[in-house]
């Protein structure tokens, strides 16, 4: 199968112009962090009445402070969120052109299966808040964990553009890995939400996320994301069972890969149910969905890159 040099140049081109333009996102979405903290305080500079007035509205500020601070926040939050987008086109433009380059599905190793992955994150992101906005402000948060996994890509786990072996080429491999990587996004996003939430119940680390949504709305995001994830998540499990048996005459084997994905799939399924059960809606809850994030980190980079197995060849989901 012929790669096509040209495409796969401007692919890793734009891949890496992708990780410079979320830099400016981080940069814009930290500004706009560190605006809205300085709208908080300023109501306490111009005396008691002011700051009665502002401190129910969280984040607000008092009418004194409140145009100044409030505009430039929204300034930078808006232009983080341009940067973003612009950000997206770039990476799935790469993307793109990884699979034209090689004539293949572009997730055929550990380079385009984490790149795939951050761009499943930022996509999630941005449909939050589409839906959500006043969520904005957890995009210092969000982002610079897809930045690390895209540097890490992009250094690391960078590989040539090159036909996949034989044991790859089937139609499985775009049904599986893609429903894992959508899946992995999501589930990424969520994951993020709850460690926000923990961090907001956790004394002296709570000044960190104190300008951020109620931990209640951190909840919910954390929640609704999972759920949206999971039956995704579940066919994936399925998808990669029956390619399994194609593949290697057998639906599980218990492969290491394997076995952390069941895993994953467990804590996850006890998570919404923990979500809805009295009691355990909240902090033991949180808790539970960030070990569900540590699995599939855990699957991810480990099972991938350390432990011997039938997935270890691809390097993939």
């Amino acid at each position: 199968m012929p790669i096509d040099p040209v495409l796969a140049l401007f692919s890793d081109r734009l891949f890496f112009g992708a990780v410079a333009v979320y830099t400016l996102a981080i940069l814009l979405h930290a500004a706009e962090y560190v605006a809205a903290r300085e709208t908080v305080r300023a109501p306490a500079l111009v005396g008691a009445g002011d700051a009665a007035d502002g401190a129910g509205a969280d984040g607000a500020g008092a009418a004194g402070a409140e145009p100044a601070g409030r505009s430039g926040s929204e300034r930078f939050g808006r232009m983080a969120v341009s940067i973003t987008v612009l950000g997206v086109l770039l990476h799935g433009a790469s993307i793109v052109l990884r699979g034209l380059a090689t004539e293949r599905w572009p997730l055929g190793n550990m380079y385009e299966f984490t790149a795939a992955i951050c761009l499943a994150v930022v996509v999630t992101w941005l449909v939050v808040l589409r839906r959500s906005p006043s969520l904005r402000l957890a995009g210092a948060f969000v982002l610079p964990p897809v930045w690390i996994l895209m540097f890490l890509g992009g250094t690391v786990l960078y590989a040539q553009a090159a036909p996949v072996v034989p044991a790859l080429q089937s139609y499985w491999l775009a049904i599986h890995v893609t429903t894992v990587t959508i899946a992995s996004g999501l589930l990424v996003v969520a994951g993020v939400a709850s460690l926000l939430y923990l961090l907001s119940g956790s004394g002296k680390a709570a000044a960190l996320v104190a300008k951020l949504p109620s931990a209640a709305a951190l909840d919910r995001l954390a929640y609704r994301v999972t759920a949206v994830a999971f039956p995704i998540f579940t066919f994936a499990v399925i998808a990669g069972a029956i390619w399994a048996e194609a593949a290697w005459g057998r639906f599980w084997g218990w492969d290491p890969k394997e076995t952390v994905a069941f895993v994953s799939w467990i804590i996850y399924a006890a998570y919404l149910h923990a979500r809805a059960t009295a009691g355990w809606r909240t902090t033991r809850a949180a808790w539970i969905n960030s070990l569900g994030l540590a699995t599939v980190v855990f699957n991810l980079f480990f099972i991938n890159m350390v432990v011997a197995g039938l997935h270890s060849y691809a390097g993939i989901g």
